[in-house]
């Protein structure tokens, strides 16, 4: 996606067509109404996941729909306007395994030149209910750090938040099974 995708031809307010301009030197191109002056903002999407650990193990979700049908990613999805990052996260992952949990600690945020996408991956704790697999996912599984399936995992952010989280975990930094149980702001 660019910053001027060619779906975006009219202005909202006026109604009349776009122009692509750079508005400042050092931004990219936006969407500006040449009659009523609006700029168009298109923002980023953002995304909220869970690493969550059971039994020792991570659980994965194998994708049933597209993009990366198929392939392997941590429970998550978009943050509903008006939602809190953290809600969405817990959310999510109730909606696409079963399992409710709540908020240890916040891992990192993953963002990547030219995707529109900003990810929010939390850890998680297990809270209850039975892992099973979602309207959206092929499967519901645990994995342990030797059995991720690295290579047909889905996105690079999936890759990223659980690298991090396991060179955290085994430098003896804190996961979601030690330490204080306490929820973070």
């Amino acid at each position: 996606m660019t910053h001027h995708d060619p779906e975006f031809q009219f202005c909202p307010v006026c109604g009349n067509r776009l122009d692509s301009l750079k508005l400042k030197t050092n931004e990219p191109r936006r969407p500006v109404c040449p009659s009523c002056n609006f700029v168009l903002y298109l923002d980023p999407k953002v995304v909220a996941c869970s690493i969550l650990e059971m039994d020792s193990k991570i659980v994965l979700l194998r994708r049933g729909i597209n993009p990366q049908k198929g392939k392997w990613v941590m429970p998550g999805g978009y943050v509903d306007r008006g939602e809190e990052v953290k809600a969405a996260a817990i959310r999510e992952t109730e909606e696409e395994c079963g399992v409710t949990t709540r908020i240890d600690m916040l891992l990192g945020a993953y963002s990547y030149s030219g995707q529109v996408p900003v990810v929010i991956v939390y850890v998680t704790q297990y809270v209850s209910g039975d892992l099973i697999s979602g309207d959206e996912t092929l499967e519901a599984k645990l994995f342990s750090e030797k059995q991720i399936p690295w290579a047909n995992l889905a996105f690079q952010s999936t890759v990223d938040a659980l690298k991090d989280y396991y060179t955290s975990k085994n430098k003896g930094g804190k996961s979601p099974t030690d330490g204080d149980k306490t929820p973070k702001d």
